[in-house]
């Protein structure tokens, strides 16, 4: 039997609620298809901050590191806003993580499955059939990680600096990723960059045109940023797969989210390769720590339960597995069971809790 151990981040806000239904998914799921999963729960962000003074404690990096994957749960809240910038949680934690294991590659799938096009804010004949988009942003680099920073007072005045700054590698490295994804769907990739203003939009419109040639199977085809952004809610259909850079993903992604309706429904996964090849990750709920619904059992614990999923496919290859989770949160959803963020009052609607809905998908699953 395949043992594996996972690093078992909740974090805050509801965090540990969605967790918690994930990782009773992932026990029965193990159980079924004959592999074991050691999870190795530490505190991270603002409960890491509140315990040990550090939103990403030593002892929690070090079990990231003994792990296989890292399941990550949600972090940050008011409570710690009023901490310096680079001790906050989300900046503490999960940029750190980041770039301590070169999770470079971010895959996040916009999906918006039939039965809840009606969740969706845009019109009906929009997204009729619903759709699936899978966004691969770049993760380590441009802004976020681009130095010179600097937030301080120059002549009198306030300053704040940051550099988008991009490698040929670091271009190409997340290109073939995201050629290769386009090849086991439709065989389409829009390049998402800002060339007519950035330089480093146009290194990266030029290495992307040069990589299409060794992928004469995909068709490649560029776009602005903004007119992504406008073409997201003007007809996403019409994307498959969608490559860009950190900053542009943040912002588009999170627009993706959006219209398929609620954050409670998308994972994300964030990689890169170790040990001898395999593929690590981090892997994550597109939403936040929610603290306004925290602790009401009300939350949505699909987006976290879709992130194991994706470990289960990306990192501990039990593909078999991480299909038939897939499998049984489209059940879930086919037969009308609902949280509150989806929820319309539609006929056939069932109205649940964090914990019916993960009972839910315990029941689709066995």
């Amino acid at each position: 039997m395949n043992t594996y151990q996972v690093a078992v981040l909740a974090g805050d806000g509801i965090g540990p609620e969605v967790m918690h239904e994930a990782l009773r998914v992932l026990s029965a799921v193990a159980q079924k298809y004959g592999f074991s999963v050691k999870c190795v729960e530490k505190l991270v962000g603002g409960a890491g901050i509140d315990a040990c003074g550090k939103a990403l404690p030593a002892d929690t990096l070090e079990a990231c590191e003994a792990s296989d994957a890292i399941l990550f749960g949600s972090v940050g809240g008011p409570k710690w806003e009023s901490l310096p910038p680079d001790e906050r949680p989300e900046r503490g934690a999960l940029l750190p993580l980041r770039a301590y294991f070169g999770l470079y590659a971010n895959l996040r799938p916009g999906v918006c499955l039939p039965e809840l096009t009606a969740s969706s804010p845009l019109k009906d004949s929009l997204i009729a059939g619903g759709f699936d988009i899978l966004c691969v942003r770049e993760l380590t680099g441009g802004m976020y990680f681009g130095e010179p920073k600097f937030y301080g007072e120059r002549d009198g005045e306030l300053v704040g600096l940051d550099t988008m700054i991009y490698h040929r590698h670091e271009v190409e490295r997340i290109g073939h990723l995201a050629f290769r994804a386009a090849r086991s769907r439709s065989c389409r990739l829009c390049s998402v960059d800002k060339a007519n203003v950035l330089s480093a939009s146009v290194l990266w419109r030029s290495v992307m045109t040069e990589l299409a040639a060794q992928y004469p199977d995909v068709q490649l085809s560029h776009m602005y940023v903004d007119n992504a952004a406008m073409q997201l809610v003007r007809n996403p259909g019409q994307f498959d797969v969608i490559v860009t850079e950190n900053t542009f993903g943040d912002i588009l992604t999170d627009e993706m989210a959006m219209i398929c309706g609620s954050l409670g429904m998308l994972p994300s996964a964030s990689l890169c390769t170790r040990n001898g090849g395999k593929t690590f990750g981090l892997y994550e709920p597109s939403g936040g720590s929610a603290p306004d619904i925290a602790g009401q059992g009300i939350a949505n614990p699909i987006a976290q339960i879709l992130s194991m999923g994706m470990m289960l496919r990306y990192s501990l290859g039990q593909p078999r597995a991480a299909d038939a989770v897939d499998k049984a949160v489209r059940a879930v959803i086919a037969a009308g069971f609902r949280t509150r963020d989806l929820a319309t009052g539609a006929p056939g609607e069932r109205l649940i809790g964090t914990a019916s809905m993960g009972d839910a998908v315990l029941d689709a699953l066995t």
